[in-house]
């Protein structure tokens, strides 16, 4: 795989502190809605540690069609506005299956 085509998975980590939780889920949940109207957008889950000392105590797990229709998506001022509330500092990138 050549990583420009294909599915891809977006992984991002994101630092939340004790007691952020429902402001971070808002907001989250706000930008998912924005990210799953557009085009190649497939499905999302997000995902909380079990440990309260976990480094990245939530992980987005996000399926796209390919990175371009990603890039496109988060390159839209609709996007900007609603991710800029998720104010926690984020990890993302974008992943390709390898082997299975």
């Amino acid at each position: 795989m050549d990583g420009n085509s294909g599915p891809v998975m977006l992984i991002n980590l994101f630092e939340v502190p004790s007691g952020a939780d429902a402001g971070f889920i808002a907001a989250w949940e706000h930008a998912r809605d924005f990210l799953a109207a557009q085009e190649g957008y497939r499905s999302t889950e997000l995902h909380q540690s079990l440990g309260p000392d976990a480094e990245f105590r939530f992980v987005n797990v996000a399926e796209w069609a390919s990175p371009a229709a990603f890039r496109a998506a988060v390159g839209q001022p609709g996007f900007r506005e609603a991710a800029a509330a998720i104010q926690q500092r984020a990890h993302p990138g974008l992943y390709q299956v390898v082997r299975r």
